[in-house]
């Protein structure tokens, strides 16, 4: 099958089925309403036959594909269930119990619209399949009062209309099997049925080939899981074992083995009786090895030993002989006790705080801290004449109410989060819609959400209570923190795909909460902190419940397109009433994909297709990119996320306990373990996992609970470290026992203790600390003092830091007077990621190459520049931006030589340099108050009168050089290479051109832009202004 045809299916299944119905319903003023049922009333025997026979096959083989619990229930509709079907979809009930006339259901069953006749895109309904369902509709619609079929609804958390594809709960059935067969039924298993799956099914549905329907048919584990419909076998009852069902249907289309011959009547008969004695199946559990003697004796002691895994302890504030040193700050005592804790350490070492900055530092280091930009030439001089106690605490009140503070704040988590708007290695395909999570965490922030609440808003946000529509948007929204991790989206199997998605769900977790290694135990158990592989597959066990809504496919090689699943994501409530795509074009375009299809089929891989035509390309490439486009605009018409309300996030999946995987992988099964949690410390209160939900919800309130001994330690830890370059346990994302030791015990479990009575309030901390007389020393260092505490563990100075990448980028657009304050797009924030289409970002591809130069031409900040895994903004490379694949609590920090060559030779540093220059010439034609302002836009402070005197010498000589030199010098050309990449489709051998490797990938050959000044002077200060962006003193906050 043509590559590209083959992956324009998905595309079609973007539109919901039942939406069409009731689109073309409704305009005809749409069905009667009907009365809430009652419960179904017993059936007699005549009529459970009737529904089991004729009605349920129907529904089972033609519906359930769109309109069932383990689906995204098109429409807003399931037919697997009778209150479902009463209830109907967004335009009313499907059936009228004694009306088959006056059903919907029928009515969609019999038209001759093709566009609205369901089953969508396949044949009719037979003649007596259509009279099964209007006698059985007739006659009242009964239905089975306890059902195989109907137990996924009979669990699933109720939805309303305007929550269709989102956060729905289902159940996975999972049949009950004999755990100890008698060896004569598990003989016959082996002699007779056996074989005949091995002949049949394993060519679909086995560990060599990507399972259909998630269905193996090859272990033990998976016949008795069963796919995507459920346990594929009910012991005991052949009759409602799907795996007979599929194999005795007549018709051919959805009879098994597919495309091949039906089973003997001997090979059925052997089935049947497999299932009816109970169907019995080798026990292939493999038994995990017994924690030795010695790792359990060492997982008891650490569990009661460990400091990290105590709870709480309630230090009283020590006294100091320096009464007077600690801030008397008058809101509150927080500050002055954080100073006692770190004066009565320094005082058990002799050891006496150095000087307190001068108040321009700590301006300069307080904005910084709390917002990542400079201060303003104003706010510099207003804190120079004033910087009473008063005048600090509003400064810092300031700084916490504004818009910047959020962006700052929100980048900490966003590293934490490994927050990024693609999937990262192997095919680098783009999450669309991720940036409504970095704008949810921004809004968060700056709205001092409590933690505690802020942490269950991103675990379990979908099963969380909900007031307006806005809100349940926005604790969707929440939910993308687990689902936009590294996603390996060219795993061919698709169970090992789903398990690296929960490994990566359950350290993301773990570590940005607990700053624990869970992970390492997902092979065995961990080496060195309490946590053995069983309680790993506890917690695996809550996330393979749950559904990662990120709207992307694993496959191996295919076009860009085939990995993006629209169904697949979360749907805002403005879904419900957005306008529906224009059928006719949708129509149209779908007949011109077959078109070109057709066309593209008849010259493929022959000589004829690299025939060039008038473009000068060969034919087959033009007609491919042709497809590609027109996908891309059938994409427009039907796609969710494109259309401006599609979500990246997570919701209820199938409800299952699961089993350890033996050293890992995935397809040795060990035994199964019960959801849970951590057992290394206790949580007092804490509930156990809802049997009828994923667990998250649960999880959630564990990790948040006031009780659990690591969270808060953890969360103020981090707030620590970003204030004072390091945190009390400098290993912030491992608090195990390869982590460090806290510097100060007492001082990090008060801090903790104090963020849970203030509320979890992240701002509440921040003020208490920076309030301190700790935060407001200096940074020298005295000669004595290396030898003590070199490290400065102790708070005897604050210690010097350089500038993150972030920083140095926004405070280079500050001080030219370009960064754009306001979100981009605002009022409607978007990122430039947000307008890709969901295709592969080739290297130096034309639509990499597009979000390079709108990153290096934006004036946003940065936080709001396109976050792309293995794709780095080149103004943020050189100074160790996160790495956006793991939780990152604290980023590496380096000083080398690239680092001063970007800032001496960057286009983006000469230009705003340039920009600066510009601006000092129009507001002053007076050398000394150009340069005492470029110091002060540049580095916050007023130059010496010295520093005045050199520069000004400085500008003289760089002016009268300039207007030495030559004019009219013509830049370099640009080079470009071109190439045409093919690829071969591993299936069907056929040479097929990758759109995404077109003649307009070009190899480009960056060339920084001639910068031509329009004076002596303006390169002079343009000069200056370089030269202070180069220095030490910018790069480094004191």
């Amino acid at each position: 099958m043509n590559l590209l045809f083959r992956h324009t299916r998905p595309l079609r299944l973007v539109l919901p089925a039942v939406a069409l119905l009731l689109a073309y319903t409704s305009r005809s003023g749409g069905g009667p309403t009907v009365a809430a049922a009652s419960e179904a009333p017993a059936l007699n025997p005549a009529q459970a036959e009737f529904f089991e026979k004729s009605v349920r096959p129907v529904l089972s083989n033609n519906c359930y594909t769109c309109h069932a619990a383990n689906t995204k229930s098109a429409g807003a509709l399931r037919v697997d269930d009778l209150q479902a079907l009463l209830k109907g979809g967004r335009s009313g009930p499907a059936i009228v119990p004694g009306d088959p006339q006056n059903s919907l259901l029928l009515q969609r069953l019999l038209t001759d619209d093709e566009k609205h006749r369901m089953p969508k895109g396949d044949d009719p309904l037979q003649k007596s399949d259509i009279d099964n369902l209007t006698t059985w509709i007739k006659a009242g619609a009964y239905w089975p009062a306890s059902t195989d079929s109907a137990e996924p609804g009979k669990n699933a958390k109720p939805v309303d209309d305007s929550k269709a594809a989102d956060s729905k709960p289902k159940v996975k059935l999972v049949a009950k099997f004999n755990p100890d067969p008698p060896k004569a039924q598990l003989a016959y298993f082996e002699k007779n049925v056996k074989p005949i799956l091995a002949s049949h099914c394993y060519a679909c549905h086995a560990a060599d080939t990507k399972p259909a329907g998630r269905l193996r048919l090859d272990t033990t584990i998976g016949i008795e899981t069963g796919g995507n419909s459920g346990s594929s076998v009910l012991p005991g009852d052949p009759d409602k074992s799907l795996i007979l069902v599929r194999v005795l249907q007549t018709d051919k289309k959805h009879r098994m083995p597919k495309d091949s011959d039906p089973l003997t009547a001997d090979e059925i008969a052997k089935i049947t009786t497999w299932i009816k004695n109970g169907a019995a199946l080798p026990d292939e559990t493999e038994k995990l090895p017994p924690l030795s003697a010695k790792l359990e004796r060492t997982y008891t002691k650490l569990k009661a030993e460990h400091w990290a895994f105590k709870p709480l302890s309630n230090p009283t504030v020590p006294n100091v002989k320096d009464t007077k040193w600690p801030a008397q700050n008058k809101r509150g005592t927080a500050s002055g006790d954080i100073d006692r804790f770190l004066l009565a350490g320094l005082e058990t070492k002799d050891l006496a705080p150095v000087p307190d900055a001068d108040p321009v530092t700590l301006l300069r280091r307080v904005t910084y801290d709390l917002t990542g930009l400079p201060a303003t030439p104003e706010e510099v001089k207003a804190f120079r004449k004033d910087h009473s106690e008063k005048a600090y605490e509003e400064l810092v009140d300031h700084l916490l109410a504004s818009q910047q503070y959020g962006e700052r704040w929100g980048r900490h988590w966003l590293d934490v989060a490994r927050y990024a708007e693609s999937t990262g290695p192997s095919r680098n395909i783009p999450y669309p819609h991720a940036w409504r999570y970095r704008d949810y965490v921004i809004d968060s922030v700056n709205k001092d959400v409590p933690y505690d609440r802020f942490l269950k808003e991103q675990i379990a946000g979908d099963l969380l209570p909900e007031g307006s529509p806005a809100d349940r948007d926005r604790l969707l929204i929440a939910t993308g923190f687990l689902a936009i991790g590294v996603k390996d989206v060219n795993q061919r199997f698709e169970a090992r795909f789903l398990m690296d998605n929960v490994d990566d769900q359950i350290d993301t977790v773990t570590r940005s909460t607990m700053a624990l290694t869970v992970s390492c135990a997902r092979c065995h158990d961990h080496k060195f902190d309490p946590i053995p592989a069983t309680d790993y597959y506890a917690l695996a066990g809550i996330f393979t419940s749950t559904d990662d809504a990120a709207g992307v496919n694993s496959l191996m090689g295919g076009a860009g397109l085939a990995y993006y699943n629209a169904k697949d994501l979360l749907l805002l409530s403005s879904a419900t009433t957005a306008p529906s795509a224009q059928e006719d074009k949708v129509a149209k375009l779908k007949a011109d994909i077959a078109s070109t299809k057709k066309q593209l089929d008849a010259i493929q891989g022959t000589p004829d297709g690299l025939v060039l035509g008038p473009d000068k390309k060969p034919k087959q490439l033009t007609l491919g990119l042709k497809m590609l486009e027109l996908r891309k605009e059938l994409l427009d018409l039907t796609d969710p996320g494109t259309r401006g309300y599609g979500i990246h996030g997570a919701r209820e999946g199938d409800i299952a306990d699961t089993s350890v995987r033996v050293r890992g992988v995935e397809e040795r099964h060990g035994p199964t373990v019960p959801r849970g949690f951590l057992t290394a410390f206790q949580v007092p209160g804490a509930n156990p996992v809802n049997p009828k939900q994923s667990g998250r919800l649960e999880l959630a309130d564990w990790i948040a609970s006031p009780q659990n001994p690591l969270t808060a330690r953890v969360a103020v830890n981090h707030i620590w470290q970003h204030l004072f370059g390091q945190g009390i346990v400098s290993t912030v994302d491992n608090f195990g026992i390869k982590g460090d030791v806290p510097s100060n015990p007492q001082l990090l479990d008060y801090l903790a203790a104090e963020y849970i009575r203030e509320g979890w309030s992240t701002k509440r901390m921040i003020r208490n600390i920076v309030l301190t007389h700790a935060y407001r020393l200096g940074s020298t260092y005295p000669e004595r003092y290396k030898d003590i505490d070199p490290a400065n563990y102790l708070i005897w100075r604050h210690s010097p830091r350089r500038l993150e990448a972030e920083e140095v980028r926004d405070s280079v657009l500050a001080s030219s007077g370009r960064l754009q304050l306001l979100p981009p797009g605002a009022p409607l924030p978007q990122s430039p990621a947000a307008k890709l289409k969901m295709i592969e970002l080739a290297d130096n591809g034309k639509e990499l190459q597009e979000i390079n130069a709108g990153a290096d031409n934006s004036n946003d900040r940065s936080v709001y520049l396109p976050a792309l895994r293995g794709i780095t903004p080149r103004a943020l490379a050189a100074f160790d931006p996160v790495s956006q694949t793991l939780v990152t609590g604290q980023r590496d920090t380096t000083i080398v030589p690239t680092q001063a060559l970007f800032l001496l030779n960057s286009s983006f540093v000469r230009v705003q340099s340039q920009n600066l220059a510009q601006k000092l010439l129009a507001d002053s034609s007076k050398a000394d108050r150009q340069i005492e302002e470029a110091y002060l836009r540049v580095l916050d402070r007023e130059p010496s009168k010295q520093e005045i005197v050199r520069d000004r010498q400085f500008l003289a000589e760089y002016a009268q050089t300039y207007s030495k030199l030559p004019t009219d010098v013509p830049a370099p050309p640009v080079e470009v290479k071109t190439s045409v990449v093919k690829k071969e489709d591993d299936k069907d051998k056929e040479v097929v051109i990758d759109p995404a490797c077109q003649v307009d990938q070009t190899n480009v050959v960056p060339v920084d832009p001639v910068i031509t000044y329009r004076s002596p002077q303006e390169a002079a200060l343009a000069g200056l202004v370089q030269t202070l962006y180069a220095s030490a003193e910018f790069q480094f906050l004191r």
